[in-house]
Order: C-alpha cells, then structure tokens, then sequence
C-alpha cells in the first residue's frame, strides 16, 4: 500500500476494517525513507505548558521542494497533535522548513482543521494557544516535572470512579475493600448539573454507610481536573457553558462537602488507572488504558511518579487513513476514541454482521455484543480481534513517546472474554510487526471485578492524610 509515497506492509490488520493506516507503522516507513535518501533534514518541536514545563521532541523530515512537501506536513501535524494531547501545551515551538510551519500554523490558528484543539488548550491552560516558528538554537530546553505517585491505603476511605456509562464507588477500611457498586448513569446527554451532582453524592452516601467514619475521598474521571475543580470534562458535555462556570467547576468539592469537610483529591481516570496498575504489579514504567465509553490513558514512570502530562490518548491519532473514524466531539479522524472504547464496539458491529437495536444506550449495544461473543457468535469475536489488532499498533505507536514496561487495560470493553481476545491480538502484533518491543512491554488484565472497580479502589489512594 502507498498512502502519501509512503510504502508501507500491514501483516496483521483488523478483519472488519481493512482500510486501516496505524500511525505506528506509517511514521516509521517515513522516518525510514527520509533517513534513508541520505538527505534529511532535522526538525524540532517544543510545547510549552501553563507552568513554563516544556516538552521537546526532535525528527527528521525530506528536504522542502524534494516532492515530499504534502508528506512532510502530514507527518508533522500528525505529530505534534499526537504530542499535544500526551503531553499538554499553550504554546507550540516549531523548528522545520517553511511550508511545514505555515501548515502548523494555518492547522492551529481561526478556522483551522485543528481549531478544536487550540480552543481546548487555551481554555484548560487559561491562556491564548500560540504556534510560533523558531530557529533551531530558539528551541526551548526541555523542562518537564512530575508529582509523586500517591498510593495510600490507611483510614476509611472512598474511592470514585465516574464512567462515562456508569460510576463506580469503593468503600476501603485500612486497604480492604468492603463495598464495591456499579451503577448506570447517563452524564453525556444531561444538561442540568443537578443530575450529576445528586447521582456523585448518592453514590459517596453508598459507600460512606458502610464505614464507621469517613477519612478520605478520591474521585477519578476522565477530563482535567486543577486543585480539585473541574476544568473540561466529557461527563458535562451537554451543560452550557455559563452554567458549566457556575455550578460544574466545583461540583466534586461540593459533593464531598454534603458528607462533611473531609481531605479529597480528584485525578484523571487514566492516571488512576495507570497508579492501578502500578499498585497491582508493584513497578514502574506502567502505562494505564481504560476502554468504556471513551478512551483514557496515564502513564507512571521510571521513577514510580504522575508525569503531569495530559495523556487524553483518546484525541491520539492512531489511524491514518483517509476514510478513518470520525470523533464527533475534535472533528478529527483516526484517534483513540473511536478505536478503544465502546465506540469500536458499535462501530465495528455493521461490518461483523451484528445488528443492534437503535433504541439501546452505547452501554447497552456493548453488552449485547459481549453476550453474543459468550454465546459464540463468530462475528462478536471479530469485532474484539479487530480492537486487540488496533491496540497492537496504537501500543507500538504510544512507544514511540512513553518508555513502557506494563501495560495495564482497565474498563468495561475488557470485560469477559472480549478482554482476553483483545490482549492476545494485540500480544500477537506486537510479535509480528514489532519484536523488540514484544520482548520488552508486558500486558496485563487484571481480574474481572478489579477489571470493572480497580479504578475506584486505586482512585481511594489519593489523598495522602499525613500531610
């Protein structure tokens, strides 16, 4: 296949979607041909966060006017929107020839195709998004920081984990669990914040009844979270934005106030999942990923620490391909969320000849897929192959940024056999297309009710009572 004239081989593609371009196998086809025509040029990409941190990652592109200019400016938007939403940024600083900044800077600027993106970064770093083209002596050093890994386990304490699809509360005595629940809830298409708030503190109550105090509460959640108030998240996708100011920003403090005033931290559900992962196997290097109804990532690094990075692997671009899947919500094609979540559930169910019933919640068109897969439905099992062989390569993909020793895979598309064919596949990409990483990256389900709760378990950690 030659996709931008890039040859690339695809040996083990998703049944159900064999138009896929993983961005792990196209990057290294172009960094291979580029490097390998003996006349590649450098580039360079800084971004810079709200708290002067700053990440860097550094490349090689074609000369400009060698009749790879489209190829260049393709690799490099994908690129960097791939860094921005691992890593986090205010302000892009770009080293590269001149059609590649234009492109960057035409992409992120009004009526750009990535206009979404610099709108998000500027609302979650209160700041005005900025690229600016920079000689390669103007790169910014790197600069990054990193906040210790929480893991504390004593007293009574509640952790909360707010799904997409179902919110999920653990009440833990002295590092035992003695009560776990998962209830359904429908946060994505309310608008009126009273619903959310009403359902996170009848499920707080749940777990508060079953303890003789309360000492500590910790809540994860997909969206960005800053001293504990909610800067964007998809659970209030329907609520306005004046009224998101008003009552959604402090919403999870307000919550834990109705049960008295009580130490809390909140964090995003994917570095909950990756401090999961972490606490389980007892090392480092863990990167975390929660398939439900959206994709989350985080990450713990060599030095058993947050990084402090975004990690919404769900804007992530893991499919290159003209025709790939459209996230409703950035516009973009190919990222995360529609090839890790539920969504890769529903949107494959067509092709594997699975009908779904409209009138069913995405939860629910899940579930009956997970239901024909145990029943042994052919078409259900290719479905799930179909998303272990995109983890394979979004795996080799997130390599590329993250130093990964576990991969832990959390969240209610893992649930039932489904989590296991989708690991094996994956375990079998890596196999084929990528054997040094397959030697090196170990994935991990854990078991089923840890599989559907270990995020509210690991989420009651957070809060450190000694400080």
């Amino acid at each position: 296949m030659n996709f931008k004239g890039i040859d690339i081989s695809v040996k083990l593609p998703p049944e159900l979607d064999g138009d896929f371009i993983p961005a792990s196998i196209w990057n290294r086809a172009f960094l291979e041909k580029a490097q390998g025509a003996g006349n590649s040029v450098p580039a360079a990409v800084a971004l810079e966060r709200g708290d002067k941190t700053v990440s860097v990652h550094h490349t090689r592109l074609f000369p400009e006017g060698d009749g790879m200019d489209e190829a260049n400016c393709f690799y490099m938007e994908r690129l960097i929107k791939t860094l921005l939403w691992i890593r986090g940024g205010r302000k892009i600083y770009i080293f590269a020839p001149v059609s590649v900044c234009d492109h960057i800077r035409s992409a992120y600027g009004p009526g750009g195709i990535r206009e979404f993106d610099a709108k998000f970064m500027a609302r979650v770093y209160e700041k005005p998004f900025e690229v600016e083209a920079v000689g390669i002596g103007e790169i910014p050093p790197p600069r990054e920081s990193a906040r210790q890994a929480v893991r504390h386990l004593g007293g009574c304490r509640i952790g909360l984990d707010l799904g997409g699809s179902d919110r999920k509360v653990s009440a833990v005595i002295e590092g035992d669990t003695v009560y776990s629940e998962e209830v359904v809830w429908h946060p994505k298409t309310n608008s009126d914040p009273q619903y959310h708030f009403d359902e996170i503190v009848r499920a707080l109550r749940a777990a508060a009844a079953k303890m003789p105090r309360v000492d500590a509460v910790g809540i994860s959640s997909a969206g960005i979270y800053v001293n504990n108030r909610v800067m964007i998240a998809s659970l209030f996708l329907r609520v306005p934005d004046d009224v998101f100011d008003l009552r959604v920003k402090s919403i999870l403090t307000d919550a834990v106030k109705e049960l008295g005033d009580i130490p809390m931290a909140v964090a995003n559900d994917g570095d909950v999942a990756a401090l999961a992962g972490a606490m389980e196997l007892n090392d480092v290097n863990v990167l975390g990923i929660a398939m439900g109804t959206s994709e989350a990532g985080g990450y713990v690094d060599r030095s058993g620490n947050i990084t402090g990075w975004l990690n919404e692997l769900c804007f992530v671009p893991v499919d290159l391909a003209a025709g790939a899947a459209i996230d409703e919500w950035s516009g973009d094609s190919g990222c995360g969320v529609k090839y890790f979540s539920q969504d890769a559930v529903t949107r494959l169910a067509p092709k594997a000849g699975i009908c779904l019933d409209v009138s069913l919640t995405p939860a629910e068109k899940l579930k009956r897929v997970q239901e024909l897969l145990a029943a042994g439905e052919a078409g259900a099992r290719k479905i799930f192959e179909g998303i272990g062989s995109y983890l394979g390569y979004g795996l080799a993909h997130y390599a590329d940024f993250y130093d990964i020793r576990h991969v832990l895979i959390l969240g209610r598309v893992t649930s039932g056999e489904g989590g296991n064919i989708i690991v094996k596949t994956a375990a079998e990409v890596l196999s084929l297309e990528f054997p040094e990483l397959a030697s090196k990256i170990k994935l991990h389900l854990p078991d089923e009710s840890s599989r559907r709760v270990g995020q509210s378990i690991a989420a009651a950690s957070l809060v450190d009572l000694h400080k």
